[in-house]
């Protein structure tokens, strides 16, 4: 009982929770918090390192996208281009013991010009292919500050826009989070157990934690889909009631 009690306790600490929101398409991606509320409709989860590092990690789905913000107040020491966020999704949470082509990862940096999506290929976990020009995919780091809903003190946040068209649509996704402080060339990630001294060098998936739409609303339908689904419906339902009354009508 006390080992599955741990067991329990190992997955709940492994687990985040995405939320549906109804205003993710009124982010501003410019880095930071823009204003007090702009990500307040999203999940929070909180990681804390034992150097007194704090990561804030928000995430949402609306529509065709997922939205993901990295805030880390503790960080006051602000590098420019070198302090980064990766962010990768096991997009069929098989577990690969080496990064597969259903392996994504998604980066970019602080005040940087460039944002960055790979892929993963060849089963070699040191290598991940880059795809560009990936429709819809925005990632900005910037300097959170006085609108900041954790600290006023000028610090890295970094914000990410997904296309499930990419990623696809799922209740369940293996996921991972890396944040470099390049001031003290530290990686903190989540899971805090996939430990990695090299940022560029990926965990293994069976490592990662997972993200779950507990309200499975992330594979959403669409009103186009639903008004389609009703009218099937509806006509196999009238289909019935006309073919009983001719049933009765000829006995």
């Amino acid at each position: 009982m006390i080992l599955f009690n741990i067991e329990i306790a190992y997955a709940q600490s492994n687990t985040i929770f995405i939320t549906l929101s109804s205003n993710m398409d009124k982010i501003i991606f410019d880095g930071k918090w823009s204003d007090r509320t702009e990500w307040k409709n999203s999940s929070l989860d909180t990681f804390s390192y034992d150097d007194g590092t704090t990561i804030h990690l928000r995430t949402a789905h609306q529509d065709n996208f997922i939205y993901v913000f990295v805030d880390v107040p503790t960080d006051t020491h602000l590098n420019k281009v070198a302090d980064s966020v990766m962010i990768c999704f096991d997009t069929q949470n098989n577990k690969s013991v080496l990064l597969d082509d259903n392996d994504y990862c998604f980066m970019t940096t602080l005040d940087g010009k460039r944002s960055f999506v790979y892929q993963g290929y060849s089963g070699n976990i040191r290598n991940l292919k880059e795809i560009s020009d990936v429709d819809g995919f925005v990632a900005v780091g910037g300097t959170s500050d006085t609108n900041d809903r954790y600290s006023t003190a000028p610090h890295p946040s970094y914000e990410f826009k997904i296309p499930t068209e990419l990623i696809g649509r799922s209740e369940i996704y293996g996921f991972y989070l890396a944040f470099y402080d390049a001031q003290f060339n530290r990686v903190y990630s989540w899971p805090q157990q996939a430990i990695t001294y090299n940022f560029s060098q990926i965990p293994s998936p069976t490592k990662w934690g997972v993200m779950v739409s507990p309200d499975k609303s992330l594979p959403e339908f669409h009103l186009p889909l639903i008004a389609f689904l009703v009218a099937i419906f509806l006509s196999v339902y009238f289909a019935k009631i006309n073919q009983t009354r001719l049933y009765r009508q000829a006995k």
